[in-house]
């Protein structure tokens, strides 16, 4: 059984790596010149994925990681709400009538990747309508601890001046939002993310959960070579047959990712 860092006293990141998130265009580029090895992953099966960006970010930042997963032969799909601007009065129904009707339109549970604050929401939306969900994968996302662990924490209060704001701080809604999900769940994070402390972003032990270690920045999770090997081969996975992702060593010998599961 994995034991997990005690996230409720992990330190935002070092701003030696916040620096270091400018190699998000790296990773970006890398990627790019690579689409070619993307043709020898596993094949989808065109169920329907949604993709759900991080705080302050919107359509355009996933759209590197949707045309790749569209090119593997997946139905991808962006949340459809605009810029993520953090909880807004109505943003759960909203995600989930998104969520219903893809659902709905394709007559099968829809995958959900959540980048940072959207694997947050994701999480949520798994908890709300499980029988609509087949996976959740969240992508640097701090669903452990408290929000004050990121680098974005201040602004978020700044942009958030309202009320739900104790969804994110209160002790019982963390207590909640931390518990692992019914449907499968692969947690991916990184000791290199500047933005994020990366203990709040892996999950307590349960079964057909796993946290996946690679080495990319936050910023560059959605286009970071290894990080999109690892969501293609858990996308190709079907839940009634899923197993953890192949063992491989840690990020930090070779860039290969490392597995563990509860």
């Amino acid at each position: 059984m994995e034991t997990v860092p005690n996230a409720d006293v992990a330190p935002a990141p070092a701003g030696r790596l916040t620096g270091r998130e400018w190699r998000t265009a790296v990773e970006l580029a890398t990627s790019a010149l690579a689409l070619r090895v993307v043709d020898s992953w596993p094949r989808g099966d065109e169920h329907p994925v949604m993709v759900l960006p991080g705080f302050m970010a919107g359509p355009d930042s996933t759209l590197f990681l949707r045309r790749t997963l569209r090119r593997l032969g997946y139905r991808t799909h962006d949340w459809g709400l605009g810029r993520n601007l953090g909880v807004r009065p109505g943003l759960e129904d909203a995600m989930l009538d998104k969520l219903m009707e893809l659902y709905d339109r394709y007559g099968t549970p829809v995958s959900l990747i959540g980048w940072s604050a959207g694997g947050i929401y994701a999480r949520e939306l798994a908890r709300r309508a499980p029988d609509a969900v087949r996976m959740v994968i969240t992508l640097g996302s701090p669903f452990r601890g408290h929000p004050s662990s990121t680098r974005a924490w201040r602004f978020y209060k700044f942009m958030n001046r309202h009320d739900l704001t104790h969804q994110l701080t209160s002790p019982e809604k963390r207590a909640e939002r931390e518990q692992p999900l019914q449907v499968p769940t692969t947690c991916i994070y990184s000791r290199k993310d500047g933005i994020v402390a990366w203990e709040c972003c892996m999950s307590l032990p349960a079964e057909r959960t796993e946290n996946i270690e690679v080495d990319a920045t936050h910023l560059g999770y959605g286009h970071h070579l290894t990080t999109l090997k690892v969501i293609a081969d858990r996308l190709a996975t079907h839940p009634d047959q899923w197993h953890p992702y192949a063992a491989a060593p840690p990020a930090s010998d070779g860039g290969l990712p490392h597995a563990a599961t509860g």
